[in-house]
């Protein structure tokens, strides 16, 4: 191996580290919690080390979006894959999706509340981003009308999920009615004959 290899992988390795432990750490405590000097304690590197591989919080803080996309991303795929049929895969989709942004809050929270310098709906947007975004794409596409801008048709499910996840965790909407939102916005999209009330 030689030596720019080595650098490369070391440096590739101290990356991974820094998001890693910003990632860990804002899970157990909040982001107010995730500052250099912190992180830098954590993974016992110096600061200057920590802002040769990022410029600070707010650049760690996307580098973890972009991580937590490719994890979301992930997550659809296998639920869509799983499912059987265009309302199968649409539902299994929303619950993982809903279940992603509970399970995971400052993850979450970094991928799609705070400000965050990364490019969304851009051709300039990380392919994560991307990926999350297709998977979601692809389960609304079967049901969409001719006619339909998919593109807006699965910004509007997507938009309908992260107000889900929203909502119930600031406490807006009840825990126990989870599940029916879900069936409603699933029925809403797949058609009357989804709709929990047979309507």
């Amino acid at each position: 191996m030689s030596i720019q290899t080595r650098r490369e992988r070391e440096r590739a390795e101290r990356e991974r580290l820094i998001v890693t432990a910003a990632r860990e750490l804002a899970e157990a405590e909040g982001w107010d919690a995730v500052t250099t000097r912190r992180l830098a304690a954590e993974i016992e590197y110096s600061q200057p080390v920590l802002y040769s591989h990022f410029k600070g919080k707010d650049a760690i803080m996307a580098a973890v979006a972009v991580q937590g996309c490719a994890d979301l991303a992930a997550e659809l795929r296998r639920a869509r894959t799983a499912a059987r049929g265009t309302r199968g895969a649409l539902a299994a989709v929303a619950e993982t999706y809903t279940s992603f942004g509970r399970r995971r809050p400052a993850l979450y929270d970094a991928m799609f509340t705070h400000l965050v310098d990364l490019p969304f709906a851009t051709e300039e947007a990380p392919a994560p981003l991307w990926d999350a975004f297709t998977e979601l794409r692809l389960v609304v596409e079967p049901i969409a009308a001719e006619g339909d801008d998919l593109g807006l048709l699965t910004e509007t499910f997507w938009a309908g999920l992260h107000g889900l996840v929203t909502l119930m965790r600031s406490g807006r909407l009840p825990e126990h009615a989870h599940e029916a939102r879900l069936a409603l916005l699933v029925g809403h999209f797949a058609g009357p004959a989804a709709h929990p009330l047979g309507r």
